[in-house]
C-alpha cells in the first residue's frame, strides 16, 4: 500500500469516528435573564447525513425536529428556520465538549455541550406528587390511529383495578410540543392527574401530541382543528375497550385543550361530559392581546410601552385575519419594518413574521370559541385560576358562561379558584416564572374537584 493510500484511509476512518461520536444526546443551559433553561440535543447519524431533535424541558418542549444538521471538520450546524433557531459549536474530542452559539431572534447567546448533564442539570427539582412505579392500577402502552389524517398516535391508559366498566376520559394538552404527560418546567400534570383519577376508579387516555414521543404526524403543520381528529381517534380507541362504560366518556382539556374538547364533543355523540382546565371563552386574537397587556404590567413594564405593543399586534392581528394567504407574510413584513423602525433587524422581523403566521397561530388568531359552547348540551366543569394570566379568568370564564347558557345546558358548574395560577398551582403572583420553582404541580383540591364531578356524572 502507497502512502497516499494509507493517508486517505486514515482521514477516511477519521471522519467515520468523528462521525459516530457526535452522535447520542448532548446537553446544555442556555442562561437568559438570570435564568437557566436546560436544552437536550439528539443527534442522529443516517449514512451519511444526520438528523437531530431538541428538547427544552423546562419550556414544556419536546422532539422539535431540526431541518438542518451538518457536521464537518469537527464544526456541528443545527438549524431550526420555522423557529428562527440556530446553534453552531466545535467538537472538543478530548474534552468531549461542543463550544458554541446559540442563535434566535437576534440573540448569540453562549451554549456549551457535553455527553453529561452539568449540576444545574442534575439538580432535579422536587416534585411530591408524582407518582412513582409500581402502580395499584394497570398501566398500559397503547397505539391507535387516526384515519382521518393516516397517523398512528402512541399513549398509555390506566386502568382502575377490579372487575366491571368503569368510566373513562381523555386528556387534551395545551399549546405546543406535548408528550402524555403534558411535561412542562420541570412538571408532569398529566401524570399526576391520570394517577389521581384512576386511583379514584376512573380510566384515562393521555397521549403523545402528533409528531412528539412515540406518535406520528406533523405538528407544525397541525391546526387546533387537526389536533381534534386525534382525540376523536382516542374516544374511537376507548370505544374498543371492553373495560370502558360506553355512556361515561368524557374529555378534560387544558388550555388550547379547553378549545379542542367542545368541538369533539359536538362533532361526536360519544363524548358524555367535558371539563375545561383554564378553557377560553375570548376569540383567540383578543385572548392573545389581554394575556399580553397583563403579564407585561405585572412584569413591571411602563404603560405607554405596553399600550404601544396593544396597538401594534391589535393591527399585526387584523392583516392575520383579513389578508389573503399569497400576501400575509409581504404584508406583514411592511407592516413590522414600519412599527419596529430602527428596533428591529431584517431577522428579527423575519423571525416574527414566520412565528405568528405558522398554522397553528392562525387558526387560533381567528378561532372564537363561544359559538362552538353555543351548541354544547352536554354536562361541563369549567375550571380557572384567579392566578391565570394566561387565560384571564374573569373575562373568559364570564363568556364561558353565557355560551352555556345560550346553549341551554343546565348541567354547567364554573369555578374559579383562589391564588391558582395557570397550570392550577398554589401561586404568590401566578407569573410564568413560578412555575418552575413550585414544587406542587396541581392543586389537590382542583384534582378531587375533578374526580368527583366525573364520579356524579351516572
Amino acid at each position: 500500500m502507497n502512502k497516499i493510500g494509507f493517508f486517505a484511509l486514515v482521514v477516511l476512518f477519521f471522519n467515520l469516528a468523528q462521525s459516530q461520536e457526535i452522535a447520542g444526546d448532548w446537553h446544555g443551559a442556555l442562561k437568559v435573564s438570570g435564568m437557566e433553561i436546560p436544552l437536550i440535543f439528539h443527534i442522529e447519524k443516517n449514512d451519511s447525513t444526520f438528523s437531530t431533535s431538541m428538547d427544552s424541558p423546562k419550556q414544556g418542549a419536546f422532539g422539535i425536529k431540526a431541518d438542518h444538521t451538518a457536521f464537518e471538520n469537527s464544526v456541528l450546524e443545527i438549524a431550526f428556520p420555522s423557529a428562527g433557531i440556530s446553534y453552531e459549536g466545535t467538537y472538543n474530542v478530548a474534552d468531549e465538549i461542543i463550544e458554541g452559539t446559540f442563535k434566535q431572534g437576534g440573540m448569540n447567546l453562549p451554549l456549551n455541550l457535553s455527553r453529561n448533564k452539568d449540576e444545574a442539570m442534575n439538580s432535579s427539582p422536587l416534585r411530591p406528587q408524582e407518582p412513582k412505579a409500581p402502580f395499584n392500577y394497570r398501566s398500559e402502552e397503547i397505539t391507535f390511529t387516526n384515519t382521518k389524517d393516516s397517523i398512528e398516535l402512541a399513549g398509555t391508559l390506566t386502568i382502575p383495578t377490579g372487575s366491571g366498566k368503569h368510566p373513562a376520559v381523555v386528556l387534551i394538552s395545551g399549546s405546543g410540543p406535548q408528550n402524555r404527560n403534558s411535561e412542562v418546567f420541570g412538571h408532569k400534570p398529566f401524570l399526576v392527574l391520570a394517577d389521581h383519577l384512576t386511583k379514584q376508579g376512573i380510566a384515562v387516555l393521555r397521549f403523545d401530541d402528533r409528531g412528539v414521543g412515540e406518535s406520528e404526524g406533523d405538528l407544525s403543520k397541525a391546526t387546533s382543528k387537526d389536533l381534534a381528529n386525534d382525540v376523536e381517534a382516542a374516544v374511537e380507541f376507548l370505544k374498543s375497550r371492553q373495560e370502558i362504560q360506553l355512556n361515561r366518556i368524557g374529555l378534560l382539556g387544558h388550555s388550547e385543550g379547553g378549545l379542542i374538547a367542545p368541538m369533539v364533543a359536538n362533532s361526536s355523540k360519544e363524548v358524555d361530559f367535558i371539563i375545561l382546565l383554564a378553557g377560553q371563552g375570548l376569540p383567540g386574537d383578543k385572548n392573545l392581546l389581554l394575556q399580553k397587556r397583563i403579564l407585561e404590567q405585572k412584569s413591571g413594564i411602563d404603560e405607554l410601552t405596553v399600550n404601544q405593543g396593544q396597538q401594534i399586534f391589535s393591527g399585526a392581528y387584523d392583516l392575520i385575519r383579513n389578508s389573503k394567504e399569497e400576501e400575509l407574510e409581504t404584508k406583514l413584513k411592511e407592516y413590522f419594518q414600519q412599527q419596529f423602525a430602527g428596533r428591529l433587524n431584517e431577522n428579527q422581523i423575519h423571525t416574527l413574521v414566520q412565528q405568528i403566521t405558522s398554522p397553528w397561530i392562525k387558526f387560533y388568531l381567528k378561532h372564537d370559541p363561544a359559538p362552538v359552547l353555543e351548541e354544547t348540551s352536554i354536562p361541563v366543569l369549567a375550571l380557572f385560576g384567579e392566578n391565570d394570566f394566561q387565560v384571564p379568568p374573569v373575562e373568559n370564564s364570564k363568556i364561558v358562561k353565557e355560551s352555556l347558557q345560550k346553549a341551554g345546558n343546565d348541567e354547567v358548574q364554573i369555578i374559579v379558584f383562589d391564588n391558582l395560577n395557570h397550570l392550577f398551582q398554589e401561586s404568590s403572583t401566578g407569573l410564568p416564572n413560578e412555575y418552575a420553582e413550585i414544587e406542587q404541580t396541581i392543586s389537590p383540591k382542583v384534582l378531587e374537584t375533578i374526580s368527583t364531578w366525573i364520579l356524579e356524572r351516572k
